[in-house]
């Protein structure tokens, strides 16, 4: 039996109650248009093998050149995890074997990272939660092989080989499904808002190990944790996390001991699947590597990339809250992608914040998910939807013809005056019109009258529905209710 919720997911087992402790590896692509350590392009969905020099493909004699911009993408992002930067950091080879690894190591940081101890806080419905973060290292990405294309081969593609990658490491604070959903939309959205990760996990830009281990209920050792490789989504990780927890509660409870190993999720099965025993550091046989002398920063170079931080997701929700008076719910919608709040500040320049919340999160986001489209790909520009935003609040057109108009921006981005003018849909406002539409619809239905002279309040409503049929939805709803009032005394 398993019990779930968004602060904790224990799973009952006979009398035996177990908490799940996760802990992710997360492997974030530089956003960099060359390669950590050569002048290679990193363009996604080249054809293979066209984005690879001498260096990537470890020719003999070639030498590694560190990428300055790939440094600062690092710090920056460790500026956005209030982590310490660490002024001297080494690189380390770190020697394993794979046919799309051609040095036979990768370059890596081990004991010496560029990036410390930081953390990241979670906006959760119980309130909020603080993950620690234990470090930023950059390393080199390995290139892909490739299995299903011919029946007799495994096929190469060096085009990933060197890309830079940041890999952020979390303590083993995470105790949800919920949790880890949190935690790495926050992580994407800081990176997204620094622009040193784009976060597209579709892409392969952002994946994740998950480190999963349980233990009963109160007690504080932890389990043995076993690490499930290059999950990328956060779909996949969440039923990933599920199958593991309970294939060792179940270990346990059989009498056996969970191993610490590494496994592989399997998405079609839902399973996890042994690959290899968990290696330890020694396994990897690290050494600073020869062909680069340790990284040092100086408080300059830190000091000088912190002018130039953005405002984050977490300052942005507070002056959100504080200025606008949106509620932490809203605010936290809002603030959750960068391209998405500036949308909500391009729209509510103009236009009523209070209205300006409810059509984003409410209306414009059904139509992106409708669509399957990021903000950035938006029919609606935010100029038209303040526009419209206006129209609304100034009485030009009701509630109900708006939702027609915003339909027909959703198809054509055009300026929702010129739609109201071809479609005719302007609404009546006229209370010498209006009453003309009253009187017709008091007089057609004398005997509704009496029955609501008579003590039939409610039906009140069914004279402002007639109105509004009789009117093609153009009434001005307000002005319909005064003056309906008045004429029914």
């Amino acid at each position: 039996m398993m019990i779930k919720n968004q602060s904790e997911y224990l799973i009952k087992k006979n009398s035996n109650e177990y908490e799940v402790v996760i802990g992710l590896e997360v492997h974030a692509q530089v956003l960099s248009e060359s390669k950590l350590f050569s002048s290679s392009p990193t363009k996604f969905g080249a054809e293979p093998n066209t984005q690879v020099s001498l260096v990537d493909a470890a020719f003999p004699g070639m030498l590694p050149v560190i990428n300055e911009f790939c440094i600062k993408q690092a710090v920056k992002t460790g500026i956005g995890l209030n982590a310490k930067i660490n002024k001297k950091s080494i690189f380390d080879r770190k020697n394993y074997f794979y046919a799309d690894l051609p040095q036979g190591y990768q370059i890596s940081q081990y004991k010496n990272p560029i990036v410390g101890e930081g953390s990241v806080v979670l906006d959760l419905p119980s309130g909020e939660k603080i993950v620690g973060i234990e470090r930023l290292h950059l390393e080199q990405d390995a290139g892909k092989s490739i299995h299903d294309v011919d029946p007799q081969s495994t096929l190469v593609d060096l085009n990933r080989s060197g890309v830079a990658l940041m890999e952020i490491v979390s303590k083993p604070d995470l105790r949800s499904l919920d949790e880890v959903n949190a935690y790495i939309k926050k992580l994407r959205s800081i990176m997204r808002y620094l622009g040193t990760c784009d976060g597209n996990m579709q892409e392969g830009s952002l994946r994740a190990d998950v480190n999963v281990s349980v233990r009963k209920k109160g007690k504080k050792e932890f389990g043995t944790r076993c690490e499930i490789k290059n999950v990328n989504s956060i779909k996949f990780m969440q039923m990933a996390i599920e199958y593991e927890a309970n294939r060792q509660v179940d270990l346990i409870e059989e009498g056996g001991k969970v191993d610490q190993e590494t496994r592989l999720f399997d998405t079609k099965k839902n399973e996890t699947r042994s690959m290899r025993s968990k290696e330890d550091a020694h396994d990897y046989r690290y050494f600073p590597d020869p062909d680069l002398l340790p990284l040092e920063i100086s408080d300059k170079f830190i000091n000088d990339l912190k002018k130039n931080i953005p405002e984050l997701p977490d300052e942005k929700k507070k002056r959100f809250i504080e200025k606008f008076k949106l509620s932490p719910y809203e605010a936290n919608i809002l603030v959750a992608d960068f391209e998405t709040s500036n949308y909500f500040e391009e729209v509510i320049k103009k236009s009523d914040v209070k209205l300006s919340t409810n059509w984003i999160t409410g209306a414009l986001f059904g139509l992106l998910n409708e669509k399957n489209l990021e903000i950035s790909q938006c029919p609606i520009s935010a100029k038209n939807l303040s526009k419209l935003i206006n129209l609304i609040k100034d009485g030009t057109i009701s509630g109900k013809i708006a939702k027609l108009v915003f339909e027909i921006m959703s198809e054509e981005d055009k300026d929702p005056k010129i739609i109201i003018e071809e479609k005719s849909l302007k609404q009546q406002s006229d209370p010498k019109e209006l009453e003309k539409l009253i009187d017709e619809v008091i007089k057609n239905n004398q005997d509704k009258v009496r029955d609501y002279k008579s003590g039939k309040d409610k039906l009140f409503g069914f004279f402002v529905g007639q109105v509004m049929k009789v009117s093609s939805g153009k009434a001005n709803p307000q002005l319909v209710n005064e003056i309906l009032k008045n004429k029914l005394k």
